[in-house]
């Protein structure tokens, strides 16, 4: 019945634009003001100011605790005592050009963070933030004129920092389905007591940062855990190809089985996408083209997407998330751009109606729903207009980005920093101010903006490093952000490589590399650092290495593939079949 009567119910909010927004007959309007020609580096500054008076003011008030409380000027916990903000603004300030105050942090850090405490940590959260954030830093530290110790990117204490944090981890994955708790203690492991219930995005978000430890480290185990995890979703989809929302990691039964693209499922499809780029892996890319067709045969209705019954494909609920907002950007990356610009705009008159994006909203009435009006200052449809604007110049892109600095600048800043948005229809206020608003909401409009920034690199430019394996190219481009925003270089994974038969493929790349730009071409000699005349190490058997290089050239030989995983921010809702809205989940 929705189905049929869907396309007059959602005309409603396709025209939502031409209805003021909140509060404009009073003189409050904050978003959606005339369109104009943007002045990109007026905004790239108003950007910069926003961040320093988030960041100046964490340090001030909220420093060691994981957040700010703006409205209190005072800082909380949240997600483990890890000094959260200031791991996840790390990367943040290096792409706003403050070198000196990168490296200042990276000691704090390397001297105050400790993961060896008697606390249950989400899984989910730290692997995004923690992990994430520190291998981001890690793989940038050279370019921030960091002293790097030698065997870099292959060692650092940033790195030893991310893997002993993704170890207090893996005692989650340790279920009869590889799919991991939610929970984790990070002294003692998983809890007795536990609950098994986890949502999908919370086992399907692990490849990117998982694999990328694996390479470095050459301990397998993490990337090991992180593929295991995304088969068993993979295994356990419907059979219309898709996926629910909670799974018990014990039983694998789907413990709610509404399917979508929004909280709670999120992030594994875009893990799916990021780490097929960053590992290219075939596979990877197309179980997300598998589950892209069934997401468009059964919840795409006019370039919305619904939730709907996972077995059925029936509607369960109509309703538009804020988290939903990344799926145009990831579109975009699969090179769907005219079906990602059709989506984003039907987003972005959400955003022009209220001045942001409400957490939900009801798609056939053109409103929010009953508590859950708020922002917490999301970055999903800024991180979509940032890839999109890359993809098309399309002007409106930024219009987009002028609009949520003027929304965030005018509703939600307040002495102490910016505050989350309790009820975007009053713009009440809430005393909290997550890390991802630096991690992700600001860096993604400083992006939008600075189109010549280094994130953006086409290859022109790359530096070359010497380590133990051979040379290795760094800083050239393509970096991925995990779904809290931090990049990761992927060249870097070509540069401990400690098997031999993935060491081919690195020199071959860096001899294309090296005829491209140089003009130079690359030897197949393996090199391990030292300079021309010293010995090499006797133990490495560099004429059959070479021989085994010549007989997989000639036969093409193809790696191993495998799957997956993904979330965005946390989830802490539980979805209710058939309800209008996520319960909280105590």
């Amino acid at each position: 019945m929705l189905r049929s009567l869907y396309p007059l119910l959602c005309l409603c909010a396709l025209h939502a634009p031409g209805r003021p927004p909140q509060g404009a007959e009073r003189g409050e309007v904050v978003a959606g003001v005339a369109a104009h020609e943007v002045d990109a580096a007026l905004y790239r500054e108003r950007v910069r100011a926003m961040f320093y008076h988030a960041y100046d003011n964490y340090l001030v008030h909220a420093f060691p605790y994981d957040e700010l409380r703006p409205l209190t000027c005072d800082g909380q916990d949240t997600w483990g005592s890890f000094s959260l903000t200031l791991i996840d603004a790390l990367d943040t300030l290096l792409i706003l050009g403050n070198v000196s105050e990168f490296q200042r942090v990276v000691d704090v850090l390397q001297e105050g963070v400790d993961f060896d405490i008697d606390v249950n940590a989400s899984v989910f959260e730290t692997n995004i933030r923690v992990v994430g954030g520190l291998l981001s830093a890690h793989l940038l530290s050279k370019k921030a004129g960091t002293e790097v110790e030698p065997g870099w990117p292959c060692s650092g204490p940033l790195l030893r920092m991310a893997e002993e944090a993704a170890r207090k981890l893996l005692p989650a994955f340790q279920t009869p389905t590889g799919m991991p708790f939610g929970t984790v203690n990070l002294l003692h492991g998983v809890n007795p007591g536990e609950t098994p219930v986890t949502c999908t995005a919370g086992i399907g978000t692990f490849i990117v940062e998982f694999a990328t430890l694996s390479h470095l480290t050459g301990d397998p185990v993490f990337e090991d855990v992180a593929r295991k995890a995304l088969k068993a979703l993979w295994k356990n989809r419907s059979d219309i190809g898709l996926v629910g929302n909670h799974i018990d990691v014990v039983t694998a039964k789907w413990v709610a089985q509404d399917a979508g693209i929004g909280a709670g499922v999120d992030s594994y499809f875009e893990y799916l996408v990021k780490g097929a780029i960053l590992l290219q892996d075939e596979e990877l890319m197309s179980m997300f083209l598998e589950y892209n067709k069934a997401i468009k045969n059964y919840t795409k209705f006019d370039d919305w997407y619904l939730w709907v019954q996972m077995y059925k494909g029936t509607v369960s609920m109509p309703i538009f998330q804020s988290l939903e907002a990344y799926w145009p950007g990831l579109q975009s990356l699969i090179g769907d751009i005219d079906n990602a610009m059709r989506t984003f705009l039907n987003y972005y008159t959400v955003w022009k109606q209220f001045g942001g994006l409400p957490e939900f909203y009801n798609i056939p009435q053109g409103y929010t729903v009953e508590k859950r009006e708020g922002y917490p200052l999301r970055p999903e449809l800024i991180e979509s207009a940032m890839y999109l604007y890359r993809a098309t110049r399309d002007p409106t892109l930024l219009e987009l980005g002028r609009d949520a600095v003027e929304s965030i600048d005018r509703i939600s800043k307040v002495e102490c920093g910016f505050a989350t948005i309790k009820d975007l229809r009053d713009h009440r206020l809430d005393n909290r101010m997550e890390s991802f608003f630096l991690a992700e909401t600001v860096k993604y409009l400083y992006l939008l903006f600075d189109t010549d920034n280094f994130i953006h690199n086409d290859g022109s430019t790359f530096d070359i490093v010497l380590t133990r394996y051979g040379e290795c190219v760094l800083d050239a481009g393509g970096y991925i952000f995990n779904t809290e925003a931090h990049p990761i270089d992927p060249a870097a994974l070509h540069c401990c490589k400690k098997q031999k038969e993935e060491r081919w493929e690195i020199e071959d790349l860096m001899r294309e590399f090296y005829s491209l730009k140089r003009n130079k071409k690359l030897t197949l000699k393996r090199t391990t650092g030292q300079s021309e005349g010293e010995s090499q190490n006797p133990s490495v058997d560099t004429s059959s290495e070479d021989g085994w290089i010549k007989r997989n050239l000639k036969n093409n030989t193809k790696r191993k593939i495998s799957p997956l995983s993904c979330p965005n921010q946390p989830f802490n809702s539980k979805l209710e079949v058939m309800g209008q809205v996520f319960l909280d989940n105590t």
